[in-house]
């Protein structure tokens, strides 16, 4: 099996649309498993339209929770809290069933979106009233696509640790690649250079990261590419949107070419993307023309990038 994961510098320049591609070519003539890595902003299920087999709940990290019985007002949990997360019993007003005022003696409450789990408040606590609990953080599921089975995620607002989510989604994805002796696994990956990058590229056999030429394209490329090579993970560019600043383009290239980095595809700007993403569909299966093309080359020199590699 190889895993290729595809990678940005920043959102918002491609990423998905290639990825989507990729399943569709690969997904042709190779037995595919499907990862979004991207667990903050995850839609590569905008464009395969999944229908969803199994959910389940993911639970990481852990916030303050106080006891309304035990607690006796005292304010210490208020004092040290760096985060404002505790709130006062004036502010709670404790109400009851009937939206009234509740008798006897209100408690201090936690804001748990504010909360950061630091615990301060749970040492500090004279009453013991405090107890420190796991949260759900968000959700990962198994979906069916045309193209192969997709893992995916959803972390709630607010919420962290999208590296240890976005490693349950890969450990899923790769479990179910070996059990069914997939060819391929395509993955996804977040923008920028985080731990949920580093999760995602763990283990890839190649990693394909998608540039524009922009201003910033070529600070963004250098930054993924430092990440993929300090885990030592192979990389490959491709260039999106390239023929709008034919320029920056050739900067790209050169970089590359200095980097030692081959640039396996060129992909032209064009309307028909957006057209795709609308009827949920990748653009090389929603119609053929000259980003399809570019997007099919991409495909057969990553193929040989690959082949290369195993050859060495």
């Amino acid at each position: 099996m190889k895993q290729i994961v595809v990678l940005s510098g920043k959102g918002g320049t491609g990423k998905t649309t290639v990825c989507a591609a990729l399943a569709h070519l690969a997904g042709a003539h190779h037995s595919l498993v499907l990862a979004d890595a991207d667990v903050d902003a995850a839609n590569l299920e905008l464009v395969l339209a999944p229908e969803q087999q199994e959910q389940h709940d993911f639970w990481s990290g852990h916030i303050a929770a106080i006891d309304p019985q035990a607690c006796t007002a005292c304010g210490r949990c208020a004092e040290v809290c760096r985060f404002a997360s505790i709130i006062a019993p004036s502010a709670t007003g404790a109400l009851s069933a009937t939206g009234t005022l509740s008798a006897g003696r209100d408690a201090y409450r936690v804001d748990e979106v504010a909360c950061e789990g630091c615990a301060a408040c749970h040492y500090q606590c004279p009453a013991d009233a405090i107890r420190m609990v796991e949260q759900q953080a968000g959700r990962w599921f198994r979906s069916d696509t045309r193209f192969g089975p997709l893992f995916h995620a959803h972390l709630f607002a607010g919420r962290e640790n999208s590296g240890k989510l976005v490693s349950q989604v890969k450990q899923q994805a790769n479990l179910w690649a070996i059990d069914h002796d997939a060819d391929w696994l395509v993955v996804d990956g977040p923008p920028g250079i985080g731990c949920p990058v580093i999760s995602a590229s763990a283990g890839a056999d190649l990693a394909l990261l998608v540039v524009e030429p922009t201003v910033s394209g070529v600070h963004d490329l250098e930054r993924v590419l430092a990440t993929v090579e300090h885990f030592r993970v192979p990389a490959s560019v491709v260039v999106n949107k390239a023929d709008l600043n034919p320029r920056r383009t050739r900067e790209i290239a050169g970089f590359c070419a200095q980097q030692d980095v081959p640039v396996v595809g060129q992909i032209p700007y064009d309307p028909i993307v957006t057209e795709a993403m609308v009827h949920g569909m990748p653009v090389s299966e929603y119609a053929d023309g000259a980003v399809a093309q570019a997007l099919e080359g991409v495909w057969a020199r990553t193929r040989e990038t690959l082949a290369a590699s195993a050859d060495r």
